[in-house]
C-alpha cells in the first residue's frame, strides 16, 4: 500500500484509494469533491457509498489524479477527521499482517480500528416533503394525526416516536403512514464515538464583584437552600482569591448533595446568578502521582538491565528469562523510564486483561497521566479516547493486550512482551489470525525500536532464536530479595484412590495442606484448567450424554446457571430431570471444573472465603478488579481458577498452590502439550511464596514419576527446552518448520470433505518438498452447524519461496470457490497455529 500524498491544485480532480473494513483483497477508488480538495489527506477516515445501499467508513491510503479505467468513481460523502488517524507505518504494518497471515487488508483494518471509530446509522422518520394533509384522499386516525403533528418541525427516531405517541407498537402506525405517502424513513449516518459531556456550574459574570454578590445574599437570605448552594460554591471555588477559577467552575454533580437539591441550583441558574455550561471530559486517564515513586534495582537486576542495554547495541530483540518472582517488572519499569526520558513511546504487552488490572495499579504510581490502558473490557468510547490520546501525544506509554499492536504509534522506541510464551497472544477467530508477539517483532523492525520478550518459561521458538544468535539472552536465576522458589510435591491420585483417602477430586495431602494454610491466615491458589461445573453429564442407566445441536461436542454443566452449555457456540439448555432416552432419573455429572471445585471447597472449609476466577466471573470490566483486590486485601482465603491465575499475578500471602488434572494437560493431543503443561505448572507454582517464606506446591497426578515433573521440580527450563527442541527437530515441527493449517467449513459434510480432497490434490501437484498432512477430520468435527476438515502444511524454514507458496494457496482457494459446488465452502488459513 503506497501512502504518498501528492500536492494538488485546489480545483483539480483528485481520486483517493480507500482501505475499507471488508474482506476484499483490494483498495477502492473514490472521487474527492472539489470542496474537500484543501482538506483531504492520507490517513483520514472518509464516509463513502459502498454497493447499492450501504455506507462505509474507509481510510484514505493514497491520493492521485488518475481515474479508474473500468468504472466511474463514486464521490466521497465527507471526511471524518481534520488530520490523519493512521500513519504510513501503520499501513505498512497492516499490509505485512495481511500478507503473512493470509487475509485481506480490510480484515486487518476491521480488527485494528476500535468500533467507536466506525460509522453507525440510525433510522429517522420525517414528513414526506410533498405531503399535504388537507389535499390527500386518505383518512387518518387520531394516533396518525398526533405523530404527523410531532413531525411537523423535526425528524424523530423510533424511540422518540414511542415517547411522543405513548405506545410501543409503532410498526403498524409507520407502515400505514408510509403507504399513504405521508412520511419517509431514512438512515442518518453518525459516528459511534461520543465525547463524554459533563455539566458544570459557575458564578454569573455580573456577580464576580463583591458588592453585587453581597446584594445577592441579601436577596436570597429568606431562601436558606439557595443560600447554601451559593455558599458551597464559594467554599469550593474561591473566586475572590483567584477570579480565573470561576471559568472552569464546579461539576454540577459535586455541588448537589443530601442538603442541596437540584431544584435549588436550577432556581439560581434561572435568576442568572449561576450559569450552567457543558464541557467534554475524558473517560479515561490517570492523575500524576502526588509524590514521585521510583524503583530501586537490586545488584542482580542492575546487572540484567545493563546486559539488556549492551545487547541492544547489537540486536533489536532480547529475551529476558527470569524465574518467577525474580523482579522482571522492576527492570521493565527502569527501561520504560529511560525510553520515555529519551522522547520515545513505549508499548507494554500482556496476555491477559487480569494482568493489566494488577500491574496498572503499580505503574500509575510512577507514570501517572502519560499511561494509557487498552483492552476489550473497556467501552468503545474509552478505547477511542486511548487511540486519540496516542495520536495526540497524551499517552506516551500504553499497557494493553494483543489488540494494542494496532494503536497509532509514530515514535515507538521500546516494546515489552511480558509472558511471551503465552498462547493468549494468538488471535483465533475472526481474521486476522495474528500472533501479537510476532506482530510486535515486526512493529519493532518498522519503527527501528527495541523489543524485550520476558518470561519465566520461554517458548521453544524464542529459546531457539537465542541459541542461533537471532535474539540476545539475559537470565535471572534467583528470586528478588530473600524469596526462594517454592517446594514442589506430588499427590499420587492412583495410590490415594486405592487407599480411599481422597475426598472427591481432592487428595488427602492437598486437603491437609489447605487446612494448615488457612489456619495460619495465609492464602491458597488452586488451578484447574476447565471451567464450568462438570464437563460431562450422563445417564447412569442407558449412557445417554447431552450433545450440542450445533457442534460435535458434549455439553458442559454450569451449576451457577443451572444449564448445559456448549463452550464452542454458546448453545445452552436446561439440565433435564430425567433421561430423554430411557426416562431414568439417575443423571450423573462426571468430572470437575472450577465451579465444582468452588462448591466442594465451601463444604470442606465453611469458615474460608472462596472465590472463583474464570470466564464466567470476569465478564465485566470490574470483574477482574474486584476479584484481585479482594484477594490482595485478604478478604478471600482460597482463589480457584483457570489459567488466568497462572499468569504473572503477585500476591504477598499466597503460600500454597494446588494443581488439578496435570495428566490432562500433558496428554492433550498436540505437539506442544508437554511445553504447555510445563509452562502452566511452573507459572502457577510461581504464585507461591513470593516474599520471605518459602511456598509450597501440590501437583495432583496419577503419574508422579513422569519425566516432565523432574524438570518442574528442578526448575530446569533450559534442559526441558533443549529436549523439546531435539524432539521437534526429529519430527520436523516448529521452530524447524513453518506450519499452515487450512480448515474447510460447510453445512454439508460431503461437500466439506470433497473440497478438502480437491484442494489437497492441487497442493500435492504443485508444492514439492513440502509435507502435506490430511485432509482429516479434527477432534471436534462440527462447530456452529458446519462440518470441518483440516489440512496441515509443514514448510521447511529455509524454503525461500514462502510468499509464492502463500500466493498459490490464496489463488487455489479462490479458484476452488469459483466452482458452483464449492462456492459456499469457507476456507480458513491459520499461519503458525498455536
Amino acid at each position: 500500500m503506497a501512502t504518498e500524498s501528492l500536492t494538488f491544485d485546489i480545483n483539480e480532480t483528485i481520486f483517493a484509494e480507500l482501505l475499507i473494513p471488508v474482506p476484499v483483497a483490494k483498495l477502492f477508488t473514490y472521487r474527492v469533491p472539489v470542496l474537500l480538495n484543501s482538506k483531504v489527506k492520507t490517513g483520514q477516515r472518509a464516509i463513502v457509498p459502498f454497493g447499492t445501499k450501504k455506507i462505509q467508513t474507509g481510510v484514505i491510503v493514497s491520493l492521485h489524479n488518475q481515474p479508474p479505467k473500468d468504472y466511474d468513481a463514486k464521490y466521497i460523502f465527507d471526511l471524518l477527521d481534520e488530520n490523519e488517524i493512521i500513519y504510513p507505518l501503520q499501513f505498512q504494518f497492516y499490509e505485512w499482517i495481511a500478507e503473512y497471515y493470509l487475509c485481506t487488508p480490510g480484515e486487518v483494518l476491521n480488527a485494528a480500528l476500535p468500533s467507536g471509530l466506525k460509522l453507525s446509522s440510525e433510522s429517522l422518520v420525517q414528513i414526506n416533503p410533498g405531503f399535504d394533509i388537507d389535499e390527500t384522499e386518505f383518512d387518518f386516525s387520531e394516533m396518525e394525526r398526533l405523530l404527523l403533528q410531532h413531525l411537523k418541525n423535526e425528524s424523530l427516531n423510533y424511540s422518540e416516536i414511542v415517547k411522543r405517541v405513548g405506545t410501543k407498537s409503532i410498526y403498524n402506525l409507520l407502515k400505514s403512514l408510509v403507504s399513504k405517502e405521508a412520511i419517509i424513513i431514512f438512515e442518518q449516518v453518525k459516528e459511534k464515538f461520543k465525547p463524554k459531556i459533563e455539566k458544570r456550574i459557575r458564578l454569573g459574570k455580573d456577580y464576580l464583584a463583591k458588592k453585587k454578590l453581597e446584594e445577592v445574599f441579601k436577596t436570597i437570605s429568606k431562601t436558606p437552600k439557595q443560600e447554601s448552594v451559593l455558599l458551597k460554591y464559594l467554599q469550593r471555588i474561591p473566586v475572590f482569591a483567584n477570579v480565573s477559577l470561576n471559568e472552569k467552575g464546579i461539576a454540577k454533580s459535586e455541588l448537589i448533595d443530601e442538603d442541596i437539591s437540584e431544584a435549588s441550583v436550577k432556581t439560581l441558574v434561572k435568576k442568572n446568578i449561576l450559569e450552567e455550561f457543558e464541557i467534554a471530559v475524558p473517560r479515561f486517564g490517570f492523575d500524576d502521582p502526588k509524590q514521585q515513586h521510583s524503583v530501586m534495582l537490586s545488584e542482580r537486576q542492575e546487572q540484567a538491565r545493563n546486559s539488556i542495554l549492551n545487547l541492544f547495541e547489537q540486536k533489536h530483540a532480547v529475551l529476558l528469562h527470569g524465574v518467577t518472582g525474580s523482579g522482571k517488572t522492576e527492570i521493565y519499569i527502569d527501561l520504560i523510564k529511560r525510553a520515555l526520558d529519551g522522547g520515545n513511546q513505549v508499548l507494554y504487552l500482556l496476555p491477559e486483561i487480569a494482568l493489566t488490572t494488577q500491574i496498572v495499579l503499580r505503574l500509575i504510581k510512577i507514570f501517572g497521566s502519560t499511561l494509557g490502558v487498552y483492552h476489550s473490557k473497556f467501552s468503545d468510547n474509552e478505547r477511542v479516547e486511548v487511540w486519540k490520546g496516542v495520536l495526540l501525544g497524551k499517552f506516551k506509554f500504553v499497557v494493553g493486550v494483543r489488540s494494542s499492536v494496532f494503536l497509532p504509534f509514530d515514535n515507538l522506541g521500546l516494546i515489552i512482551v511480558d509472558e511471551e510464551h503465552d498462547p493468549s497472544y494468538k488471535q483465533h477467530d475472526p481474521a486476522p489470525r495474528y500472533h501479537a508477539r510476532d506482530a510486535a517483532l515486526m512493529m519493532a523492525q518498522l519503527h527501528h525500536a527495541k523489543i524485550i520478550l520476558g518470561s519465566a518459561t520461554p517458548s521453544a521458538e524464542s529459546f531457539h532464536h537465542t541459541e542461533t544468535g537471532k535474539y540476545g539472552l539475559v537470565t535471572l536465576t534467583e528470586r528478588f530479595g530473600t524469596a526462594v522458589l517454592p517446594a514442589i510435591d506430588f499427590a499420587d491420585l492412583s495410590a490415594e484412590k486405592k487407599r480411599k483417602t481422597n475426598k472427591g477430586e481432592f487428595s488427602s495431602k492437598l486437603l491437609t495442606e489447605i487446612k494448615e494454610t488457612i489456619t495460619k491466615k495465609e492464602q491458597v491458589i488452586l488451578f484447574q484448567n476447565r471451567r464450568g461445573h462438570s464437563p460431562l453429564v450422563q445417564c447412569e442407566d442407558c449412557g445417554w450424554v447431552p450433545k450440542c445441536i450445533n457442534c460435535a461436542v458434549s455439553l458442559t454443566y454450569h451449576q451457577f446457571r443451572h444449564a448445559l452449555v456448549c463452550h464452542y457456540c454458546g448453545y445452552h439448555e436446561g439440565l433435564p430431570s430425567q433421561c430423554p432416552e430411557c426416562t431414568s432419573k439417575r443423571i450423573l455429572t462426571i468430572g470437575y471444573g472450577t465451579e465444582k471445585l468452588e462448591e466442594e471447597l465451601k463444604l470442606f472449609f465453611p469458615e474460608a472465603a472462596v472465590q472463583r476466577m474464570d470466564l464466567e466471573t470476569t465478564r465485566t470490566k470490574s470483574g477482574y478488579e474486584e476479584i484481585i483486590s479482594g484477594f490482595e486485601s485478604g478478604q478471600t482465603d482460597i482463589l480457584v481458577g483457570t489459567q488466568m491465575v497462572t499468569k504473572g499475578l503477585d500476591f504477598d500471602k499466597v503460600s500454597l498452590v494446588g494443581v488439578f488434572d496435570a495428566d490432562r494437560l500433558m496428554h492433550f493431543p498436540d505437539f506442544r502439550s508437554y511445553e504447555r503443561a510445563f509452562q502452566l505448572i511452573t507459572q502457577v507454582s510461581g504464585r507461591a511464596g513470593r516474599r520471605e517464606k518459602q511456598g509450597k506446591v501440590i501437583v495432583q497426578t496419577t503419574q508422579p514419576r513422569h519425566p516432565l515433573f523432574a524438570f518442574v521440580i528442578s526448575n530446569d527450563v533450559d534442559g526441558f527446552l533443549k529436549e523439546q527442541l531435539h524432539d521437534r527437530r526429529q519430527n520436523f515441527y516448529p521452530p524447524f518448520s513453518r506450519l499452515i493449517e487450512i480448515t474447510f467449513k460447510n453445512p454439508d459434510k460431503k461437500i466439506s470433505r470433497e473440497a478438502s480432497l480437491k484442494f489437497t490434490e492441487a497442493l500435492k501437484n504443485k508444492l514439492k518438498g513440502i509435507k502435506i498432512l490430511g485432509p482429516s477430520e479434527p477432534m471436534i468435527s462440527k462447530i456452529r452447524n458446519e462440518f470441518l476438515m483440516h489440512v496441515l502444511l509443514k514448510i521447511p524454514r529455509d524454503q525461500g519461496h514462502l510468499s509464492e507458496i502463500k500466493d498459490f494457496l490464496l489463488h487455489e482457494a479462490a479458484r476452488l470457490q469459483t466452482e458452483k459446488t464449492y462456492r459456499n465452502v469457507k476456507i480458513v488459513f491459520d499461519v503458525d497455529p498455536v
